[in-house]
């Protein structure tokens, strides 16, 4: 082989070696400094509204009879957290729900390691409050069980994601 052509052959190596490096040393980056969070106005609703419930006749039937005095009672309105990261923080509740998570397009983005990206949402239907996992790892408990499928919530009623505690309040 010639000289000139084992030179461009170590060069060659020598740039795969440094694409490697620059490569590892991203990767690195990412892990250590995580992932950019934008802020939002905590009272905006989220770009992309979280998937609706799939309505039935049934579903549609009582969905159009109005709120008696003694279920508005119990209606909450407002998400507060009680412990955690974003302890004191308090979220109006619309019509279009709240989308809980790690994810920046959430209603209200989680600064947890034991959230998911998009952990939990809680969502209007039937004249009440739903509160849904969204199949997270480490689950939602309302209360002290852990949740498996749509369940109504009220007024004082606690939801945990992680170190997070929410409240339901009027």
């Amino acid at each position: 082989m010639s000289e000139l052509t084992l030179t461009v052959i170590r060069l060659g190596l020598l740039a795969l070696l440094w694409i490697f490096v620059f490569s590892v040393v991203g990767v690195l980056r990412g892990d250590l400094y995580g992932t950019r969070v934008l802020t939002r106005n905590r009272s905006s609703s989220p770009r992309r509204p979280a998937r609706e419930p799939v309505a039935t006749a049934s579903a549609a039937a009582r969905s159009a009879t109005p709120l008696t005095r003694a279920s508005a009672k119990r209606v909450p309105t407002t998400l507060s957290v009680t412990e955690g990261s974003l302890a004191g923080t308090t979220l109006s509740m619309t019509d279009s729900g709240v989308l809980l998570g790690r994810n920046p397009e959430c209603t209200l983005v989680l600064d947890d390691d034991f959230a998911s990206g998009r952990h939990a949402r809680i969502f209007r239907r039937d004249a009440g409050w739903f509160v849904e996992d969204l199949g997270s790892t480490n689950g939602t408990f309302l209360g002290s069980n852990r949740l498996t499928e749509p369940m109504p919530v009220e007024v004082g009623s606690t939801l945990r994601i992680g170190k997070t505690i929410f409240e339901l309040r009027k």
